[in-house]
Parts: C-alpha cells; sequence; structure tokens
C-alpha cells in the first residue's frame, strides 16, 4: 500500500509493501536518480544529458515512478516541466540519502547537478529593471534562474502549486498557505513629456484633473488601475475616461508617454532615469504621493534548496535600497 499523509502527500513505496503497480519492494534507486536529475534540471531532456541516458528511457522511469506512488510528479510543460508539489516533497526526503549514497561511492555529481533552478516569477517591469541586475552576481556563482513574468493573482496560484518557489506580488496574500515579507515600497508619479508639461504648467495643483481633460491618457489595461488609484488618493475622485492608449507592459507605457502620447502615472523606479535627464516631467507633486509595497512570497518551511535562501536574502538586501 502507498501511505499518504495527512497534507495529501505520498511516501515512496517501502520494502516488503506492494505498489501500484502491483509488485513489492522499495522504489528503485535508479528511478529516484532519475527522478532527482529531472527535478534539479527541469527537464527531461536536460536530465538525460546528465545521466548520459536517452530522453525517452527518461521519461519511461519517470512515468514508472509515478505509477509506483500514483501521484504525477512534474506537469509537462512547453519547454521543461514544473514539478508538483508531491515532487517538491519527494525531493526533500531523497535527495540527501542519494546525494550522500554517490558521495560514499565514490562518484560525486558536479555541482550543477546538486542545486535545481531557482523559479522566481513577479512584475515584468520590476524583474528586468530591479531584479534581475540584483541577481547577476549569483548566475556566476553558479546559481540557475528560471524568471517568470505576470500578474500577481495567478502567480500566487501557481507558488501554491509547486510552480514557483518565490514570487514577488504587489499586495500581500492573504491565509497561512504563503508566508510574506515587505520587499520595496513604490510610489507612484503622474509624468508627461516636456510639450505637454509645458501645455499644463501648473494647473493639476490649481485644478486638479480637469487640467488634464485635454491630454491623452496612456494606461497598461483598460481597468486603469494604477491610474484609478492615484486619482482616488491625491485628487480624492473617481477616474472614468477611457484610456487612448493601451500597452500591456509599463515599459511600454513609458515608451509611448516619453514619445508624446500623453500622460500617465508610473512607479517612480521605473521612469527614474528619465526624470533625471528631463525626458519626462512630473505633472504633479502632491504632499502624500500613493505608495504600494511589493511583498517577497514563498510556501511557509525552509526550502529544500538553498540557493531559494541565497535568491531571497540577496532580494531583501537589494530591497532595502530599492
Amino acid at each position: 500500500m502507498r501511505h499518504t499523509d495527512p497534507d495529501g502527500t505520498v511516501d515512496v513505496p517501502r520494502p516488503g509493501t506492494p505498489t501500484s503497480g502491483g509488485g513489492t519492494g522499495p522504489a528503485d534507486l535508479n528511478l529516484l536518480r532519475t527522478f532527482l536529475a529531472v527535478y534539479r534540471s527541469g527537464s527531461f531532456t536536460a536530465a538525460a544529458g546528465l545521466l548520459g541516458l536517452s530522453q525517452p528511457t527518461v521519461t519511461t522511469q519517470i512515468r514508472s515512478l509515478e505509477r509506483q506512488t500514483g501521484r504525477e510528479l512534474f506537469e509537462r510543460l512547453p519547454r521543461g516541466v514544473a514539478p508538483t508539489t508531491v515532487a517538491h516533497d519527494l525531493a526533500a526526503r531523497v535527495a540527501a540519502p542519494l546525494d550522500a549514497l554517490v558521495a560514499a561511492t565514490g562518484h560525486d555529481t558536479e555541482p550543477h547537478e546538486r542545486a535545481a533552478p531557482v523559479h522566481l516569477a513577479g512584475p515584468a517591469e520590476l524583474l528586468c529593471t530591479r531584479v534581475l541586475p540584483a541577481l547577476a552576481p549569483l548566475a556566476a556563482e553558479g546559481v540557475r534562474l528560471r524568471i517568470t513574468p505576470g500578474l500577481t493573482e495567478p502567480l500566487l496560484d501557481e507558488l501554491r502549486a509547486g510552480r514557483h518557489d518565490l514570487v514577488i506580488a504587489t499586495f500581500r496574500p492573504r491565509g497561512r498557505a504563503l508566508t510574506s515579507v515587505p520587499l520595496m515600497d513604490e510610489e507612484f508619479v503622474l509624468v508627461a513629456a516636456p510639450t505637454w508639461a509645458d501645455l499644463i504648467g501648473e494647473r493639476p495643483a490649481e485644478e486638479g484633473p480637469a487640467a488634464l481633460r485635454s491630454v491623452p491618457l496612456v494606461t497598461y489595461a483598460e481597468d486603469l488601475p494604477i491610474a484609478r488609484r492615484y486619482w482616488r488618493h491625491v485628487f480624492g475622485s473617481r477616474l472614468s475616461r477611457p484610456a487612448a492608449v493601451t500597452v500591456p507592459d509599463l515599459r511600454g507605457v513609458l515608451a509611448a508617454v516619453t514619445a508624446g502620447a500623453g500622460f500617465t502615472v508610473l512607479p517612480r523606479y521605473l521612469c527614474e532615469a528619465e526624470l533625471a535627464s528631463g525626458a519626462l516631467v512630473p505633472l504633479h507633486h502632491p504632499d502624500d504621493p500613493p505608495i504600494n509595497t511589493a511583498y517577497l512570497t514563498q510556501r511557509p518551511g525552509r526550502p529544500t534548496n538553498p540557493d531559494v535562501t541565497r535568491v531571497r536574502d540577496l532580494l531583501m538586501e537589494a530591497g532595502r535600497t530599492w
């Protein structure tokens, strides 16, 4: 029989007990070694190269192990695979014994075989402008990174499902399934190119939103989430006008507004260089600008991959300067 824990995880079949395939005995060590290679490399093809096997052999062995455990271990993706929560649990229990066995037999693995990639996800703009530059030294030290951009809600669902190790969330997740710590505060600024700023002058401070009525609005979504928040927080009113241009990436919004397409609301970190050079001009200087806190989020417990801790610690250190 299989041994199922209260949380739904499944133990590896134990010696002398029937497997789901009808046989008895422990899981084949070769299957576990193949599983660990796939888990750490992120794909059947990469694992095959590490083990000196063919890709079909690796696929067959993983399917055999999945039949023995009665649970899916990897989600098949267009490129590579993503470990399920069952795979994370299994890796946590077999990695250290298998590594010790390899070391004891004198056939140690290469460093890149021992550490699984760190799967990090978050807003595309923050990842590209702040996070990746901060983590660049880790890549030179052998840490492997798999970066996924996206919106917070689906990324948190994928984190709960075990597809990511860390997620940078634009709000604090509720409940106890995830743990979050503040990473950085982002201040929002109302900006436009100098041609529009010269035309508008100081009117936003005097007239409020009415001063922008004739200026096209550029945003990254039809529901204007960032601009609506700015209007509510700074002007105390509801923003109901449609966008003239929508680009589903704040870097595209930045490019369009810098080129003179209209005005927008952006995180200050994203447009610092343009503000400093004069390519963009702030249209308003509120005493209390709207601020949003980003959170570094992961599942509770100590990560089985020590590189996850290295990434987390470096991000927290970098976040103090952002």
